[in-house]
């Protein structure tokens, strides 16, 4: 049962995303994390979103792939599942879309499913006690690590991932955790694709592409969401066109 305000919002070409208007709503962390997975696996037929939320970053990545590609979505809180759910139905997707309850970590929620082509993630990156919880129970679980931190998506993703498959996940670009974890999983990080804001600043976010099979790793130029200037890239104009979210206007 959902008793708050929601809205029934644009996500990737015709398709729309409900979200609670007070609670968590996708963001760049997940259109990045889409985009890049995408890109590395656009043949992709058997997706996993772990850790899904309320369905952003798989149903994004999901709308780049082939009609017949299929996306299993795991998440623990019943609010964003149930709000995945009515996005899955709202936009006819039952037919390639199956979303689970449960907790990534928990080996009960994994039975019976996998290996995959494609894994994603978009974890909460504040540890307890070092940052304000939200008083949304929703928002908060989005950003602090209630149940369970990067190092579980990678682990979670090495059980789950075919050979030659891909994981795909975010993590704030200056938290010195996000490598480490995915090595400690058994993985082998092949990308590291940092997000600059505005153009002169710092990286605030990264997404990781790992596998299990060892291989050199592509530090990419950061991709720059505006220039010093303030202004779209074109960029990303283009990034957002390929994702079916073009912007209005091009400078």
């Amino acid at each position: 049962m959902i008793d708050e305000p929601t809205s029934f919002d644009r996500l990737a070409g015709e398709w729309r995303i409900h979200q609670l208007v007070g609670g968590h709503r996708f963001s760049a962390d997940d259109l990045f994390t889409a985009w890049v997975a995408a890109e590395t696996a656009p043949e992709a037929l058997t997706l996993c979103d772990i850790g899904a939320g309320i369905g952003s970053v798989g149903l994004m990545t999901l709308w780049r792939m082939r009609p017949d590609a299929t996306l299993l979505a795991i998440e623990a809180q019943a609010v964003s599942h149930e709000l995945m759910k009515r996005t899955v139905a709202d936009n006819g997707l039952e037919g390639r879309v199956t979303c689970r309850l449960g907790d990534l970590r928990d080996p009960d929620t994994l039975a019976g499913v996998g290996p995959f082509d494609l894994v994603t993630g978009s974890p909460p990156y504040i540890p307890v006690g070092r940052g304000v919880m939200s008083p949304h129970p929703q928002r908060a679980a989005c950003r602090m690590e209630l149940r369970g931190t990067i190092a579980d998506y990678a682990l979670t993703a090495a059980k789950l991932l075919r050979p030659g498959g891909h994981f795909v996940v975010c993590f704030v670009a200056a938290d010195p955790r996000g490598e480490p974890a995915i090595a400690a999983a058994g993985l082998h990080l092949r990308v590291r694709q940092d997000i600059v804001f505005r153009g002169g600043q710092p990286p605030l976010v990264s997404v990781f592409v790992a596998t299990h099979e060892e291989g050199p790793c592509d530090r990419r130029r950061p991709f720059e969401i505006r220039g010093p200037d303030n202004a779209w890239t074109e960029a990303y104009h283009d990034m957002r066109e390929a994702m079916g979210t073009r912007l209005a206007f091009r400078h």
